[in-house]
């Protein structure tokens, strides 16, 4: 499944020179994955009250041209790897069709600060994305 985001940037995000300073899109891919999950329909607030966390193991941004204040950046999202311990999102960030980032996340599964194989801990969860994987 890919679903799309849409983020306006904020004056706030932008640096001295105007442009939309570079750890905001990591926000943005934060923003993306929490509405992507929600649409999935088994958003975090929920996998957080089965008493499993989504932690992240390591996040990646290819800038790619730049945006401004005002610009509405649209984020194609996907999960584009799964294995039991640990999920892979992928984020195609566009302004007026133009690619302006290309992003990764990957995130481990966790319950008491312990890894967890959410094939079997939360079948259903795991089917559920497991049947949304592309890439």
């Amino acid at each position: 499944m890919h679903t799309k985001y849409y983020h306006e940037v904020k004056y706030y995000e932008c640096d001295r020179m105007g442009i939309t300073h570079h750890s905001n899109y990591v926000r943005i891919m934060e923003e993306a994955r929490v509405d992507f999950l929600d649409q999935l329909g088994w958003g975090f607030d929920k996998i957080e009250a089965d008493g499993v966390v989504s932690p992240v193991v390591s996040v990646e941004c290819k800038y790619k041209s730049p945006t401004t204040f005002k610009d509405t950046i649209e984020v194609e999202v996907f999960i584009s790897h799964l294995s039991e311990m640990k999920f892979e999102f992928t984020y195609i960030m566009r302004k007026d069709g133009k690619l302006v980032c290309e992003g990764h996340s990957v995130h481990c599964f966790s319950e008491n600060g312990r890894p967890v194989a959410i094939s079997r801990r939360l079948p259903e969860l795991y089917n559920l994305i497991l049947s949304n994987v592309e890439g």
